[in-house]
């Protein structure tokens, strides 16, 4: 399933009339309303901290969020249906001393309710093609063996799939 993008035009038509706003179509009978996609700004610090508990994992934490907000080297963009935030995806660019910079995709989440909506795949498509406008050289994630619904979701962008093992230090796998 291909999410339909397209950049909100100027004079007021997209609900935050912010110049990084896209909007999806729902494509569940039709009847689902707008989606807006945002990618936020250092100037959305207000509105992120305004996200209800349960979208993220944690509850958002004001100086984690204007830090992360205001490196130019991360990326948080948010599913808006209405005033309430739906869904997200956060990456941070990856740079590297003997090659082109790299995407690395953090996380990707959907509030209970708006799943198996395609919300989640306009998400990541607006990442990638966020990827790809900043000139990265590859896009990656990682994901469990057992979170069916992300594996299939990155099959269906016609992601490469390779096997991994992880390794992590001082609780990078601890769930709280």
């Amino acid at each position: 399933m291909q999410a339909r993008l397209r950049r909100a035009s100027r004079g007021g038509a997209a609900p935050f009339g912010h110049p990084r706003s896209y909007f999806y179509k729902d494509k569940m009978d039709g009847e689902m309303g707008n989606i807006d996609i945002r990618q936020l700004t250092s100037e959305d610090f207000e509105l992120l901290l305004h996200v209800e508990d349960g979208l993220f994992d944690d509850p958002i934490n004001p100086v984690q969020a204007k830090a992360f907000l205001a490196d130019p080297l991360h990326e948080l963009v948010l599913a808006y249906d209405g005033p309430k935030a739906v869904g997200m995806v956060s990456s941070n660019v990856q740079l590297h001393p003997d090659k082109e910079p790299s995407m690395f995709i953090n996380e990707v989440g959907t509030r209970d309710g708006w799943t198996r909506r395609g919300i989640a795949t306009a998400l990541v498509e607006s990442m990638i093609n966020i990827a790809r406008a900043r000139g990265c050289d590859g896009i990656w994630l990682g994901t469990e063996q057992d979170n069916l619904p992300a594996i299939g979701l990155y099959r269906s962008l016609e992601a490469e799939e390779v096997a991994g093992v992880y390794f992590g230090w001082d609780g990078a796998f601890e769930e709280e």
